[in-house]
């Protein structure tokens, strides 16, 4: 087959024209790319910290959840936040967790610096420590709402279920062990296998949880009964990162 060399001079031609007068397409190396300006939260202040109610908080923590697991979370200058709260803070909310390493508290509740205190250990238990921190938060720092928050599948209320006899371990999950004997109503296989059992047994040891903290602090049952804090308990679904307010 003869080429005919005209005709591929011409489209030759007209390729350079063409590049040359048309801008560079977005994917290409040199195209400048704008991103949107990160959104910045206010922090809060005392005045506003003050007069939140306890219920108020948990509206904005639900649906802060509901923003996480939409996958439509803010957007924070970190940077900005860091140094807005140097000079104090005015958390909302102390939320107790498990340790459980996929449970991003602040995340999946879509909140930034200085929104709230964030205590965790293994089976979200109270000892000493943490029912002075808590005291803290409320009392000394103004947090409106306490909130303890177990979640599906804990490895901790499995253990417990399992009578775990290891190190410190052993006096950790004595702490777990009343939600085990508050149980006993379930209907059906009670061992640490069956998750719908085992969840039934982690709810039950944030409600302990709740009244633990109520009989060991007269501080906080004080603000309790005054209605300055709401003493509340919330279970993660690690599956879908939905929060359940019980």
């Amino acid at each position: 087959m003869k080429h005919n060399a005209p005709f591929f001079f011409t489209l030759l031609i007209t390729l350079s024209v063409f590049s040359c007068n048309n801008p560079k397409l977005p994917n290409e190396p040199n195209q400048i790319q704008t991103y949107p300006k990160p959104l910045v939260e206010d922090i809060t202040t005392q005045e506003e910290q003050k007069a939140l109610k306890p219920d108020t908080v948990i509206v904005r923590l639900k649906a802060g959840n509901k923003r996480f697991v939409e996958n439509n979370v803010t957007a924070r200058d970190h940077s900005k936040m860091v140094r807005a709260t140097s000079s104090g803070q005015y958390p909302k909310s102390v939320v107790l967790s498990c340790l459980d390493s996929r449970i991003p508290v602040e995340d999946v509740f879509d909140k930034g610096i200085g929104d709230m205190f964030v205590a965790r250990n293994a089976g979200n238990i109270v000892n000493e420590d943490l029912l002075g921190s808590m005291e803290y938060a409320c009392k000394v720092s103004g947090a409106k709402l306490i909130l303890v928050m177990g979640h599906s599948g804990c490895g901790a209320v499995k253990s417990a279920i399992d009578d775990v006899k290891m190190g410190n371990i052993t006096a950790m999950l004595a702490k777990i062990k009343p939600a085990v004997a508050l149980s006993e109503y379930f209907n059906g296989e009670k061992n640490s296998k069956n998750g719908p059992y085992t969840d039934e047994v982690g709810k039950n040891n944030v409600l302990n949880t709740i009244e633990t903290i109520k009989q060991r602090s007269q501080i906080l049952k004080e603000m309790l009964d005054k209605g300055e804090i709401k003493i509340a308990g919330a279970f993660y679904d690690i599956n879908s990162g939905v929060v359940t307010f019980l």
